[in-house]
């Protein structure tokens, strides 16, 4: 829906300024009139008359990122705790937004709102930008009178999940750019630099040594056969792809990389560090326990964990504790279910749940660093290893043919 920026006097003679959402001008003036909102200026937002061309573009274009949504939390939790009212406080941000995105989500979220919507129903119309994590929680802040607290759980929650994300890709960087440089080198080397030095070799009928065969045979295959390498790689990356979006072809997934050596630990580590962070920030808003494992449910993206969190659902509902059944599971760490135990027992199930996410955000930090720093050399030595053979390939020959010309 298109959005005006407007201009205007109130009933009592104030000047006022924001911005309405409506079909066209007319039932933007209309809106505003009912208002008791008299428009002296009337402009359709530029972010709005460009919607139909920026629908081609893609869709991250378009999209908010987590970090702005945090920022924004904090922002109205502030205003709010500041004695702003909501409608005014969604208008301040709307405003101050420098993102055409977030600024349009904003401008029809405070419309909503002024329309008597709840802050959480208004949300839940942009599910792109807001999870249903996010409109649950603020819809139980609402219920209890506690919207600020919630925000400001729900900025942390955010900072603390773009904190972690960030540091598990800035371990994994340098190895990727590492193997795609190194992959890039040794492509150009063999598609095009081995092809003239074989020239030289046929030119003279040289024997070859069975290192500069290999090679040369190695490089007429991805010459003459790159179409058919490129249409096999995209059919394995298609099956993969239909395969991971059936249940059974996700659950075969799933097992496969938790009994990975190594990788299969750091994984659960990670599940469990985004589970617990979840699960705390959703109890200590005043989520009920059985409301907030459905919702923690949606963030754990590994099918064999998640129908274990939903068979502890069941295991609550009938009277039984979410660490019995979670430890029956043998998929979470005997860590976290002692911790989830005592809580229960303690009635301190929150603050338990929050140690075991630092302690194992720790651990994932500190495994990702031993990976890089393990991958790093032997990246290293492969590339070497493949340089050092190329290089005795193309050179033995050579040696060869300097020996018949002495």
């Amino acid at each position: 829906m298109p959005v005006f920026a407007y201009r205007g006097l109130s009933a009592d003679g104030r000047s006022v300024a924001g911005v309405v959402d409506a079909e066209s001008a007319r039932n933007a003036r209309g809106k505003l009139r009912s208002q008791g909102i008299f428009p002296t200026e009337l402009n359709e937002e530029l972010a709005a008359r460009t919607r139909p061309l920026r629908e081609w573009l893609p869709s991250f274009s378009r999209r908010v990122p987590p970090a702005e949504v945090s920022l924004m939390s904090r922002q109205l939790a502030t205003l709010l705790g500041a004695g702003v009212q909501l409608v005014d406080a969604l208008g301040t941000l709307s405003e101050q937004s420098v993102r055409p995105a977030l600024k349009r989500i904003l401008s029809q979220v405070r419309e909503r709102v002024r329309e008597g919507s709840s802050l959480a129903d208004a949300l839940a119309n942009h599910g792109a930008t807001f999870s249903d994590l996010y409109v649950g929680m603020v819809r139980a802040g609402e219920a209890a009178g506690a919207l600020e607290i919630v925000l400001n759980r729900l900025a942390d929650y955010g900072e603390k999940q773009a904190e972690f994300i960030a540091k598990v890709q800035g371990a994994l960087t340098y190895p990727i750019i590492m193997l795609c440089v190194g992959t890039a080198i040794m492509t150009f080397l063999v598609t095009y630099v081995v092809p003239q030095v074989a020239t030289i070799f046929e030119q003279n009928h040289a024997a070859l040594p069975l290192a500069t065969q290999i090679l040369i045979s190695f490089s007429n295959f991805l010459i003459g056969y790159w179409i058919l390498i490129l249409l096999g790689l995209a059919a394995i990356a298609a099956s993969i792809v239909v395969g991971l979006s059936t249940p059974r072809g996700r659950r075969f997934y799933d097992r496969g990389v938790l009994k990975m050596p190594y990788i299969g630990p750091t994984v659960i580590k990670v599940i469990c560090a985004r589970f617990a962070r979840t699960l705390a920030t959703l109890l200590s808003s005043g989520v009920q326990l059985l409301a907030a494992l459905e919702a923690v449910k949606l963030v754990v993206n590994n099918r064999l964990l998640a129908e274990a969190i939903e068979n502890s659902r069941v295991s609550i509902r009938e009277g039984h504790g979410m660490a019995q059944t979670l430890g029956q599971s043998h998929l979470f760490p005997p860590l976290l279910v002692e911790m989830i135990r005592v809580g229960e027992r303690s009635g301190e199930l929150e603050p338990m749940l929050e140690r075991v996410a630092d302690s194992y955000e720790r651990e994932v930090a500190s495994a990702l660093a031993q990976i890089t720093t393990v991958l790093e050399p032997m990246m290293t030595l492969a590339m070497a290893a493949g340089i050092v053979f190329m290089m005795l390939a193309v050179l033995m020959p050579i040696f060869q043919l300097n020996q018949l010309m002495k």
